[in-house]
């Protein structure tokens, strides 16, 4: 599985030491912070000739490559003709916020809660094309960033020194990752 996720700046990753380091720490922590634009799962991902105005079929007799290595280079190519149109956007962390009860495993999930109209127009531009995951996607969006599972919001709150609400963290994006689930790394930079 593939996603397409926002790069998030070096303050979301001191957020995430301050919780680990604070006694009030929730058991659960999230080592790896991400925010997902889009989930692709490797099915999911059409060939680029079968889309309309999306160049980019190959033409080579070399052998083709492994399926995993295909379907990231079809989604690469695809995803490059959709951000063609997407100017670099801002965003914004304004709070601490939790899923009482998410779509999948324990809960409460607590988060840093984003801010972007443009980041949500893009997701909504995907998921026209690719189709939405149920219950996380679609109109069920919300960017946002995991900290933690099972554990009380207001104990996170607490534990971190800035109060989000009042100074919030913001950010330009001018390029979003292609992460692979299975290697848990970036696998490709798409400018926009």
């Amino acid at each position: 599985m593939f996603s397409l996720n926002v790069p998030l700046p070096p303050a979301v990753d001191r957020l995430g030491h301050q919780l680990a380091d604070s006694s009030a720490s929730p058991s659960r922590l999230r080592t790896r912070h991400t925010l997902v634009c889009k989930r692709f799962a490797d099915g999911d991902v059409p060939d680029p000739a079968e889309l309309p105005g999306v160049a980019g079929a190959s033409n080579s007799t070399d052998p083709p490559p492994p399926p995993r290595e295909a379907a990231l280079e079809r989604l690469c190519t695809t995803l490059r003709a959709h951000l063609a149109s997407t100017d670099p956007f801002h965003l914004a962390l304004t709070g601490v916020d939790a899923f009482e009860t998410p779509a999948s495993g324990a809960g409460p999930v607590v988060y840093l809660a984003v801010e972007s109209l443009p980041l949500v127009r893009l997701h909504r531009r995907l998921c026209a094309t690719f189709g939405a995951a149920d219950g996380v996607e679609g109109d069920s969006y919300v960017p946002h960033v995991t900290l933690a599972r099972g554990t009380d919001p207001a104990t996170v709150r607490d534990a971190l020194d800035v109060d989000l609400e009042t100074t919030p963290i913001r950010w330009r994006v001018d390029a979003l990752s292609v992460y692979d689930a299975q290697f848990r790394e970036v696998a490709a930079t798409l400018a926009l």
